[in-house]
């Protein structure tokens, strides 16, 4: 009986190429698994492409309930945001992915998993430190960095290659956009987007909404509820949380919101351009900040939002499986227990504007908050507290005063 291999598969050029080479290099038995996490159509038609390529089954795994609420909402409630504007769609993916590879290969008995991430991207990290930190016993297998077995070098050359086994696919040679889509968000690399000092070419590569110039000249409200730290509903409709990202990126789309073109540094030490579309992610994120901002404390923001960045590096880096994501997402947690109301948003041309935002625990006074004397706080007590606020400062200027003093003598 032949060695099982499990492939990460998405029905594309190279995955589709990988199946006979494996194949042909290792005489493995090749167990095709696509993992839905909400790509929508380019799931059409994989169960055919695998079969005719070789594979002896395909599974497709639908973990879009689980990516949102496992690995999406834990991100949302720390404000993890990498490198100021990355909302991490595809880092987070990433590991939700390598689980279920990790449970259909010892489902399989298989001896090893392959991924057809390349040798400069950070996606190969991801992977396969999930795979070790999960099933240190499986073998990964990386065609991209077996140069010395994998011979391709271009998609002319794939093609060629899946003729020359008998797969005759519609595959193509007109070069595109690099693109990762799930239901967070779509990346784009590649073509203009290379040099940086290039514009993208809006018109050709949005796909899910338009720019902020082509959106509506006219502006729409939209009312979220959250329960603890989670989305419950969108203008009084109760939704699931996969829903309500659905929903918020057509909301979000039509308005040209959560488009980003950013300079990252990749995990691997270099540079890389790309183009997000996150329409619903970002509105989700603006939205449950802005009710943090009623409830939580100075000193607990001030620390979240050092956690916040810290789970955003680690995500990005891809040690999702580590005591540190969990340990950072426990503390995240406990703030959570609170970020309880509504926020009303206005949409407009790439904008959100706030319109109101209503907490049962909302630690906004306005007995406090105004300019005129309240109960609760007294003027006078100002003077006291900045004395001794500033004394650090004071007693700095003195001693530096009565330095000069002395060695101008």
């Amino acid at each position: 009986m032949k060695e099982k291999v499990v492939l990460a598969y998405s029905g594309g050029l190279d995955t589709t190429a990988i199946i006979p080479w494996l194949k042909e290099t290792f005489d493995y038995e090749v167990i095709c698994c696509c993992i839905d996490c909400g790509q929508g159509s380019e799931l059409d038609g994989l169960d055919e492409r695998a079969k005719l390529s070789g594979a002896s089954k395909l599974y497709i795994e639908n973990i879009v309930d689980e990516f949102c609420e496992d690995y999406i909402m834990p991100c949302v409630k720390a404000g993890a945001v990498y490198e100021h504007k990355y909302l991490l769609g595809t880092s987070m993916a990433r590991p939700a992915i390598a689980k279920k590879l990790v449970e259909i290969a010892r489902k399989e008995n298989a001896v090893a998993i392959c991924h057809g991430a390349t040798g400069k991207g950070n996606d190969q990290i991801r992977f396969e430190l999930g795979i070790k930190a999960l099933a240190p016993d499986i073998k990964v297998i990386a065609p991209w960095r077996m140069t010395d077995v994998w011979t391709m070098q271009s998609r002319e050359d794939e093609i060629e290659y899946c003729k020359q086994h008998g797969i005759d696919l519609p595959f193509g040679t007109d070069s595109s956009y690099s693109r990762d889509r799930n239901l967070w968000h779509i990346s784009h690399e590649g073509l203009e987007l290379e040099e940086p000092e290039n514009e993208p070419n809006y018109d050709h590569l949005l796909m899910l909404g338009v720019s902020p110039e082509k959106a509506p000249d006219q502006g729409e409200y939209v009312t979220m509820t959250f329960e603890k730290g989670i989305p419950t509903s969108i203008n009084g409709v109760k939704m699931k949380v996969s829903d309500i990202i659905k929903k918020l990126n057509e909301l979000g789309g039509k308005h040209g919101i959560g488009i980003v073109d950013i300079v990252e540094n990749r995990v691997v030490g270099m540079k890389s351009r790309g183009v997000y579309e996150t329409p619903g992610g970002t509105i989700l994120m603006e939205a449950h900040q802005q009710l943090e901002e009623l409830v939580l404390d100075r000193a607990t923001m001030e620390v979240k939002k050092d956690m916040g960045n810290k789970l955003a590096q680690v995500v990005y880096e891809g040690k999702w499986f580590t005591p540190l994501r969990e340990a950072i997402q426990a503390f995240v947690e406990v703030t959570q227990e609170y970020v309880t109301g509504e926020v009303k948003f206005k949409l407009y041309k790439g904008n959100i504007i706030k319109a109101g935002t209503t907490s049962p625990y909302s630690l906004y006074n306005e007995s406090l908050a105004s300019f005129t004397t309240g109960d609760l706080y007294d003027h006078h007590d100002a003077s006291g507290f900045i004395t001794l606020f500033g004394l650090p400062l004071k007693v700095r200027a003195m001693k530096l005063a009565e330095v000069e003093k002395n060695n101008n003598k």
